[in-house]
């Protein structure tokens, strides 16, 4: 049985993050990044986790099912989790605040979006199992070739 309860709306695309120490994981992600436990299966250790501003994200104790191949860490290699959230400064100063170290430290940075330029604040950091963060803030958009 469940505690807590489903989301009331079930994000359309959502990662779900084996994790090989639950509580640990379950503290870094409901601590300095903030996400708060929608709905948790304690006896599958297994918790839905929603941020307020409105990613959401599941972990779970590994089991052996679902593994494609050799679990190493760092977990999660070729994938990013990106985090949007409103304030990308208040999300590092509670990293630092906990001694998360940053994999990319915080920055500006502007990407190419096809028809114009959309910027965004960002840092990135590892979870517990290696699983690469980045957590941004849209700052705005421009026209292509705008410095």
């Amino acid at each position: 049985m469940g505690i807590g309860a489903p989301p009331a709306q079930w994000a359309m695309g959502m990662a779900e993050m084996m994790v090989t120490d639950y509580p640990a994981s379950l503290a870094f992600w409901t601590g300095p990044l903030g996400f708060a436990l929608a709905f948790e299966r304690p006896a599958q250790k297994l918790a839905c986790l929603a941020h307020p501003d409105g990613a959401q994200v599941m972990i779970y104790q590994r089991d052996g099912d679902w593994e494609t191949g050799p679990m190493e860490r760092p977990f999660g290699r070729g994938l990013v989790v990106q985090v949007y959230v409103a304030d990308a400064d208040a999300a590092a100063a509670r990293m630092r605040a906990a001694g998360v170290p940053f994999y990319v430290e915080p920055r500006e940075k502007w990407r190419d979006w096809g028809d114009r330029m959309g910027g965004q604040r960002e840092f990135l950091v590892q979870d517990p199992d290696g699983y690469l963060v980045m957590v941004a803030e849209r700052i705005g958009e421009r026209p292509l070739g705008q410095v």
